[in-house]
Parts: C-alpha cells; structure tokens; sequence
C-alpha cells in the first residue's frame, strides 16, 4: 500500500463531529510528520493540520485551531482527524498525506491519499 487512505467521511450537521481516519504503510509513514488538507469545489487545497513523527508537535490552520484535533497511532500506522464544532465551511474533500523529509512540520507534500468527502449541512 504506497498511498494513504482515508476514511470517515460523510455529511455532519453544523454543530457536530467527525472523525477521519488515515492509514498507509509503514514505510510511507514511519518517521515522518503527517497530516491532512482539504479542498473544497472552486478553490485550491489548503493545510489543515499536521502532526510530527513523535506525535509531540501539532500544527493547524487558523481557521480550525480550537476545533480540529490532529491525533497519530503509529503502532497502526494511522492518522486521526477529529473534527468538532463543524461549520459549513469546513465542507471539502480531505487529503492525508505526508512530508517528503520532515519529521517535524509538513512542508514538502508526498504521496497523496484519494480523499474522503465530508458534507456539513445546515
């Protein structure tokens, strides 16, 4: 399994949660910082957040900071998303994916998953 895949997709009401998960193997993510960004119809793919290899640093866009919970388990070699007070904009398709040579920061985008929907009606 070369590229992630993702999961836990689907059409939340303003208000609620959603999780999406992430996995690959572990030669795509062992060691290396992961995360997940979204685009939605009409604009470009934008950073969501990003965890390093250790789980010990996080980083999120502003427009998700004190909502979204970026989460790792490398033992099953996923990734988690967990998603809470989801506003209409948060609509998109989410991308995992991992840095190219960090373990920190995810700067340099590598190996992209095929996405999962996420809808937020109301």
């Amino acid at each position: 399994q070369v590229q992630p895949v993702e999961s836990g997709g689907g059409v939340v009401q303003a208000g609620g949660s959603l999780r999406l998960s992430c996995t690959a193997s572990a030669y795509i993510f062992d060691s290396y910082a992961v995360g997940w960004f979204r685009q939605a119809p009409g604009k470009e793919r934008e950073f969501v957040a990003s965890i390093a290899w250790d789980g010990a640093k996080a980083f999120y866009a502003d427009s998700v900071k004190g909502r979204f919970t970026i989460s790792r388990d490398n033992a099953k070699t996923t990734v988690y998303l967990q998603m809470d007070k989801m506003r209409s904009e948060d609509a998109a398709v989410y991308y995992c994916t991992k840095d190219r040579f960090s373990a920190v920061a995810l700067t340099t985008p590598h190996y992209w998953g095929q996405g999962t929907q996420v809808t937020v009606s109301g």
